[in-house]
């Protein structure tokens, strides 16, 4: 059987070789990965590795290669950074890379398809409605709400960091709703309302060395944990410990880790669940496969909780690095 992740084992800095922080990009949540971006910058570069800044959306990737970089640390969120496209391109080009690869990355980026592969696995994840760009005239918006209730929420299956989402409470706001998402990705997604607790746990690794961090339980304001909350106030309380259960937070870390594995998923991931407040049921909404790593982010808490600096993080992440033909 494989030994555990040791994320706290010392890493020689050098041994990383040139590594290219990708930051920034094209998609809408270009602004968070900068502050992502930054923040792994500043923490490789503290303890001795040679680090710099790459955008592309200002530079061409073959510059990667042209430059000498050993390895690239994504820290991109969203489309063209955690959907495939990147990794795909740095496959080609046979640079490194940290996180997830090519298929998982872009499955798990998109919502429907995550869900598809979860069910099919038997785990659990709310019930859902997918209103393709053909499926979003009036009458066929007015008739989610009778399939999968009221409260319900509506989301672009393809974005982040809760950007065009939507909780709607009656039918008049479902045309408002679906509009909205729909700027963001043609495809809509919408899902039952998990009344419950908020929670998320990352996970470190690959295949039968994956392991669960602590779970940690987010206190939003009257349940708003939106892009502004999220990012840009501190009105949002994260408990970590988690204060749950002990056999609920052990629940949610297997849940997880299965999650994870069944999206073929490595290096590092984040899922996002609810659990159900009447009885304690986790329900799976969407596994991170390239998380935020900014002051408010969730990853860098919970690692914390288990005792692991964020540059010890970032050192480890780094040092995953690898391709897809390079999996063991």
């Amino acid at each position: 059987m494989s030994s555990p992740l040791n994320p706290k084992a010392p890493i020689d800095p050098k041994s990383l070789g040139k590594v290219a922080v990708l930051m920034g990009g094209s998609s809408a949540e270009r602004d968070i990965s900068l502050l992502s971006g930054g923040g792994v910058l500043t923490a490789l570069q503290s303890q001795g590795v040679d680090a710099h800044a790459f955008d592309p959306a200002g530079r061409e990737l073959a510059e990667l290669k042209h430059e000498g970089f050993a390895r690239c640390f994504i820290a991109l969120h969203g489309r063209h950074g955690e959907d495939g496209t990147v990794q795909g391109a740095l496959e080609l080009l046979g640079v490194p890379y940290t996180g997830s690869g090519v298929m998982a990355s872009a499955i798990a980026m998109d919502k429907v398809m995550t869900k598809r592969i979860w069910l099919a696995d038997g785990l659990p994840t709310p019930r859902y409605v997918w209103l393709a760009p053909d499926r979003q005239d009036r009458a066929q918006v007015q008739a989610v709400p009778d399939e999968l209730g009221l409260p319900l929420i509506v989301k672009p299956p393809r974005e982040g960091s809760s950007i065009g989402v939507s909780k709607v409470q009656g039918y008049s706001d479902m045309a408002d709703a679906v509009a909205l998402s729909a700027k963001y990705d043609p495809d809509v997604l919408c899902e039952e309302f998990i009344d419950g607790a908020e929670v998320t746990c990352p996970v470190l690794g690959q295949g039968a060395r994956a392991q669960a961090l602590p779970v940690i339980r987010i206190a939003a304001p009257e349940g708003a944990y939106d892009y502004q909350n999220k990012y840009f106030t501190d009105v949002v309380k994260y408990h970590v410990p988690s204060g749950l259960d002990a056999a609920l937070e052990a629940e949610i870390q297997r849940i997880v880790v299965q999650a994870y594995r069944t999206l073929g998923c490595r290096g590092w991931g984040r899922a996002d669940l609810m659990i159900r407040k009447r009885d304690n049921q986790p329900f799976l909404l969407e596994m991170n496969t390239s998380p935020g790593m900014t002051s408010h982010s969730l990853v860098p808490m919970s690692a914390k909780a288990a005792g692991i600096s964020y540059e010890q993080l970032c050192l480890h992440l780094a040092s995953l690095a690898t391709l897809d033909s390079q999996r063991a």
